[in-house]
């Protein structure tokens, strides 16, 4: 019996699900219930109870949970104490963030961390915004990185910083050739939004709002690369990070203006567990990325 099948026996009982406990592994949902079923065999007695909505421990499967939870918990705290008995700094960190960031904030970090610390593996997954959180809260990530974060039992939140926030356009579009363009003008325009419920759209619709105007957006989509892609065909303008256009913006194919109202930013916020223990390799992450904070 191996270590990786009671941690995937835990995170289904954590989650309820086969197929999150699979995303958390990253495995298939297949390969989740053939480590349950060979506990089951193993113990010769049902340890889960599947129903439409959850999937919940018997009374053995919940003895088997408690217990090794404590072997999983004392495994990670021996693995660090090794790891921390070496003069380098050495091991894995995991990061959970949404994928603008991840691919477009994260470059200096990964370029400072080989520098000071080759040992350290950076382990880096694109997530939606509520994965983040589930990540890091269930042990999947040390930590996470989102925009707009919000408060959450068990977890801490530690500013990173604002991204600035802009009207992407084609760059043959009449906003294209203003310096600065009024919120006014965006709200004329056929908009490419984020889906509804990314904290991302919630942030420019409320600015919006607050100005007394409305976005009617012709399409919605789940993230910043396929908006991106839509834009450059002509199908309407959006608003985006800065910087996650400054690729496009460079090669021609996409001009990008900056709010003549205020400071237009969203915040990005770096997750912990409340309480959890980060080694040697997953605090030299933090590290840096709080220095880059400031």
């Amino acid at each position: 019996m191996q270590l990786q099948s009671l941690k995937m026996f835990c995170d289904v009982v954590e989650t309820g699900s086969f197929s999150r406990a699979a995303q958390l592994n990253h495995v298939t949902q297949s390969a989740v219930s053939q480590q349950v079923r060979a506990l089951e065999l193993r113990y010769e007695q049902k340890l889960l109870s599947r129903s439409a909505r959850q999937v919940t421990p018997t009374p053995a499967g919940e003895r088997l949970f408690r217990g090794s939870k404590e072997i999983l918990s004392r495994f990670a705290e021996v693995e660090s104490e090794i790891r921390e008995t070496s003069p380098d700094i050495q091991g894995s960190c995991s990061i959970s963030a949404i994928y603008s960031v991840g691919l477009h904030e994260l470059n200096a970090l990964q370029k400072d961390l080989l520098k000071l610390h080759p040992k350290v593996n950076l382990r880096l997954n694109y997530r939606r915004s509520d994965q983040v959180y589930d990540d890091v809260i269930l042990g999947a990530a040390e930590l996470g990185l989102v925009a707009y974060p919000q408060a959450r039992a068990g977890l801490d939140n530690h500013p990173f910083r604002e991204d600035r926030l802009a009207l992407v356009c084609p760059p043959g579009h009449p906003l294209a050739a203003k310096q600065k363009v009024t919120l006014a003008a965006i709200a004329t325009c056929p908009f490419i939004a984020f889906d509804r419920e990314a904290p991302t759209r919630k942030g420019i619709d409320q600015y919006f709002r607050e100005k007394g105007l409305e976005l009617n957006p012709v399409m919605e989509m789940d993230n910043v690369e396929t908006i991106k892609r839509a834009v450059e065909l002509g199908l309407g303008v959006a608003v985006l990070p800065a910087a996650t256009v400054e690729h496009e913006v460079a090669e021609g194919s996409l001009a990008c203006r900056p709010v003549a109202e205020g400071n237009f930013t969203r915040p990005i916020g770096i997750l912990v567990r409340k309480g959890k223990y980060l080694g040697r390799a997953s605090q030299a992450v933090l590290e840096l990325l709080l220095k880059a904070a400031n």
